[in-house]
């Protein structure tokens, strides 16, 4: 099974408490970091792959090491499928690269440097970690993260971020990946919304 998710952003102290941006209700990061790990095993199970649309964990200043990311990476279930999002670098690409545990005879790390596409009931999900504006487009989503507690106004966006207030829609844990019969539903509920405007 697909699953998918942006903007974990372990370890990313500044989120803590209430803020305007991404509040998270936590006194500490390794609570934050517990729960992501918690929700995301909660659901994923080690025959899923997770595709994780970009800022794994904050910019290097706010993480310990790679090796303390790599160890939090091998807590969660299932194979990931990496977006390089603004605040993921490539010097932890290649470390968990280097040193990828694997995964049922394949790695369990994989990296796409802009995005990727797949097809998902005859719906192609194009993944990038920011939004794009794809026109008029039939059958086509653009799962994104990138904005946190916003959401593009256009029903054909849909944000996987940890953050994202589309979520508020579903009864989804915090921090959970979305499956992709979650993402259909969210489109399905935001197309709505937005033609009732």
């Amino acid at each position: 099974m697909n699953f998918f998710i942006a903007d974990t952003h372990f370890f990313h102290r500044d989120l803590l408490g209430q803020n305007d941006f991404a509040p998270r209700l936590f006194d500490s990061v390794d609570a934050m970091n517990a729960a992501m790990i918690q929700a995301w095993n909660a659901r994923v199970d080690d025959n899923d792959v997770v595709y994780h649309l970009g800022d794994i964990a904050m910019n290097p200043e706010n993480v310990p090491s790679d090796q303390a990311v790599f160890e939090i990476l091998l807590q969660l279930n299932g194979r990931i499928r990496f977006i390089k999002g603004n605040h993921d670098y490539q010097s932890l690409f290649k470390f968990l690269h280097k040193n990828d545990p694997g995964w049922h005879g394949q790695l369990k790390f994989e990296f796409h440097p802009v995005g990727t596409i797949i097809k998902d009931d005859h719906t192609q999900f194009i993944m990038t970690h920011y939004p794009m504006l794809l026109g008029i487009t039939k059958q086509t989503l653009n799962l994104h993260g990138h904005i946190h507690h916003n959401m593009v106004p256009i029903a054909e966006d849909i944000n996987v971020g940890v953050d994202a207030p589309e979520r508020d829609w579903l009864s989804i844990p915090w921090g959970s990946p979305l499956s992709a019969q979650e993402i259909h539903e969210l489109f399905a509920i935001k197309q709505k919304m937005l033609k009732n405007r």
